[in-house]
């Protein structure tokens, strides 16, 4: 018998996550400085501590379905949030942020990330509960993304503005260097922005695609809502100290696409196989379920994600050692 999180549980979950947010928010505004290796170390493995303890709890409020969905929608997230970072390297290079003012830029990204995967988490759900054949849409949509993964490279994004920051800068002037975080400055008497404001659009235009692509992807592993959020946010947690801990080390996890990719191309079928086994469409075996379609269990979809991550990060590190010789 599956049980059920008691709502007091899901709501004082909620409240407590969005006051740590809070709190990371407050510490890098009131703070700003360059994390060093132990600090960031450190914060990233409470937030790991943090999810790990958060599934426990899950097993003794509900059950381990619950937690193994938890775990396993958190490592999708986790891993499709360390992709982010990727592009996140390429904005801070391109508009040459200073280093002590990339951990106010990763924060704003952070909580931009959590307000539009909020209303992706809440549309999805909605769809999902009135039109079950949306799995078809989210199957394919996801092995698109896989591909798109597979065969791109991250560096292709550097150097480029995207359509939003084109049209943004053909309409407002922007001056040449920053003063701090501010978003304006007086350059000659004049009131410009300052490149700071282009570094959000790019941040924020950046998250919109990611929610685009992790939404569907968590969706493939869990159908609740709660749960969804929950993995979406602790996924998001630390990613601020992830970004100065890991450091130069994204560019040398050079397989690492591949192994998301993999992860988003398993769970696409996933969705497909889903799709199929609660099919509703008249033009697909009568609109009737497709009794062949088999279902993908949590637990096998944990094991897949943790092999995929696992090998693409130990064959990253793999071709650079015997590179070096």
């Amino acid at each position: 018998m599956t049980l059920a999180l008691p709502l007091w549980f899901e709501t004082a979950s909620l409240a407590v996550l969005v006051l740590i947010i809070a709190g990371d928010l407050a510490l890098a505004f009131k703070r700003p400085h360059v994390p060093s290796m132990k600090e960031s170390s450190l914060w990233v493995a409470f937030y790991v501590s943090l999810a790990l303890v958060f599934a426990l709890v899950m097993v003794l409020m509900a059950d381990t379905r619950h937690a193994g969905e938890f775990l396993a929608g958190w490592l999708t997230e986790y891993s499709l949030s360390i992709d982010n970072l990727f592009v996140f390297v390429l904005i801070m290079s391109r508009f040459a942020v200073p280093r002590q003012l990339q951990q106010e830029v990763l924060m704003v990204g952070i909580v931009i990330a959590l307000v539009l995967r909020g209303v992706f988490i809440l549309l999805g759900a909605e769809l999902i509960a009135n039109f079950s054949w949306i799995f078809y849409i989210f199957g394919a949509f996801l092995l698109f993304t896989a591909a798109q993964q597979a065969f791109s490279k991250h560096a292709e994004g550097e150097g480029t503005e995207n359509a939003v920051e084109r049209w943004m800068r053909r309409r407002i002037r922007v001056s040449p260097d920053f003063d701090g975080a501010k978003l304006m400055t007086s350059v000659g008497g004049k009131r410009m922005f300052t490149p700071m404001l282009m570094v959000f659009i790019a941040i924020g235009t950046t998250d919109l695609l990611f929610a685009i692509d992790s939404i569907p992807a968590i969706f493939g592993i869990t159908q609740s809502a709660f749960i969804v959020f929950t993995a979406n946010i602790f996924a998001l947690m630390g990613l601020r100290q992830l970004y100065f801990l890991l450091g130069g080390l994204l560019d040398r996890l050079e397989y690492l696409k591949y192994g998301i990719a993999f992860i988003l191309a398993f769970i696409g079928v996933k969705l497909v196989l889903h799709a199929l086994h609660v099919n509703e469409l008249p033009f697909v075996n009568g609109g009737q379920p497709v009794a062949w379609a088999p279902e993908i269990d949590t637990w096998a979809s944990l094991a897949v994600i943790v092999a995929a991550m696992v090998a693409a990060t130990a064959a990253s590190l793999l071709a650079r050692r015997l590179r070096r010789g």
